[in-house]
């Protein structure tokens, strides 16, 4: 039996320190803890993804650490889901010439969503994961998703996709803790994963490198990885590229030498197959556009200052609310950004509070 006022929660284990303190200050707390590892792509088909999050010695650590706090886990096999709502999208935003964020999608679609579905199944009222990460409930009774205490480690970038209704069955443990906190209690607890590097690498590519990836998915021959034209924004042709599914907004290397200035990648013309460059100058946009905008608080209005956050380790800037519409949001900044990038995350907050999110549009979109 579970103590009155304790839940039954189900913790996505990843095989990581975070995740792995998680289910620990939950068993702390006198809740009933149930541990879920997901295998979310072939391992055969992947050799070297064995040490990636969510390889095989993630299963194995994930399941080392359940068997030291004494709960029960599970291995969830989401493979289908997951080559659907995350690799599928992948593929088809490189081809389309945006760069993605895989784990906005994982976490949007299949991690927390999918995870409660399954933990509801086994009489779980809640699930739980490693992000650093907060909820709050308001005085109007409402559940609203805050910044982790930990500015360096804040994840709640990657979180704005998750339905609105999961909020209220979701549990962040870690997120009062700073990084350093989290790894003495996995020491002190004696954890697998105390000393576990975090990993860097995007976990179905773990080779780092995501063109090979493309070429294996799409044909070495696909458009997006055939050479093409490095122009300026005034189309005067000045090099070659090597498919414009290599680059991305803000890029400096491989656009070869012997130019007189310094360039970066502006944007991609999938169309006509060319990257298109400037200088470091030329990168700096006062407008955002993000489309298809998912609130987990109350909309912004028309006139409403916000702060937003273009890439996970980017400072939150100051912004003007010029426009909003179910299919998108444009925002006015006070200060210019540097390397907005169609198919990147833009993050609404106000204060602490994650209000909601989508991706970025190109401007001539």
């Amino acid at each position: 039996m579970v103590e009155s006022g304790k839940k039954t929660v189900l913790v996505a284990m990843s095989g990581g320190v975070d995740s792995s303190v998680a289910a620990a200050l939950l068993v702390e707390q006198g809740h009933r803890v149930i541990g879920a590892t997901m295998k979310t792509f072939c391992y055969s088909a992947t050799p070297a993804s064995a040490k990636t999050c969510c390889g095989l010695d993630g299963i194995q650590d994930a399941r080392r650490v359940a068997d030291r706090l004494g709960i029960p886990h599970y291995v969830f096999d989401m493979e289908e889901a997951f080559t659907r709502d995350v690799i599928d999208d992948f593929v088809a935003e490189y081809a389309a010439g945006r760069t993605p964020n895989p784990c906005v999608r994982c976490n949007s679609n299949t991690k927390i969503p999918d995870l409660l579905r399954k933990g509801r199944l086994l009489g779980a009222d809640a699930i739980a994961t490693g992000h650093y990460a907060r909820t709050i409930v308001g005085d109007d009774g409402r559940v609203r998703l805050l910044r982790g205490v930990d500015e360096r480690k804040d994840q709640s970038y990657f979180l704005w996709g998750i339905p609105r209704d999961v909020l209220p069955h979701l549990l962040f443990p870690v997120g009062e803790l700073t990084k350093p906190e989290v790894r003495e209690r996995a020491r002190a607890l004696g954890l697998a994963t105390a000393e576990k590097p975090e990993s860097q690498e995007i976990c179905f590519v773990p080779s780092g490198d995501y063109t090979e990836f493309l070429a294996q998915r799409l044909g070495a021959d696909h458009p997006s990885l055939r050479p093409g034209a490095l122009v300026t924004t005034t189309g005067e042709v000045i090099g070659q590229h090597g498919g414009y599914a290599r680059f991305t907004v803000g890029q400096r290397k491989g656009l070869g030498g012997g130019f007189s200035r310094p360039l970066y990648v502006l944007g991609v013309r999938p169309a006509t197959n060319e990257v298109v460059v400037g200088s470091a100058a030329e990168l700096e946009q006062r407008e955002i556009r993000i489309g298809e905008p998912n609130w987990l608080d109350d909309a912004p209005t028309v006139g409403e200052r916000v702060l937003v956050r273009i890439r996970h380790r980017a400072e939150r800037a100051p912004a003007t609310v010029a426009e909003i519409s179910d299919a998108e949001l444009r925002l006015v900044l006070d200060q210019p950004q540097r390397a907005v990038t169609p198919g990147q995350s833009g993050v609404v907050y106000r204060g602490d509070v994650l209000v909601g999110g989508g991706r970025i549009r190109g401007l001539e979109a």
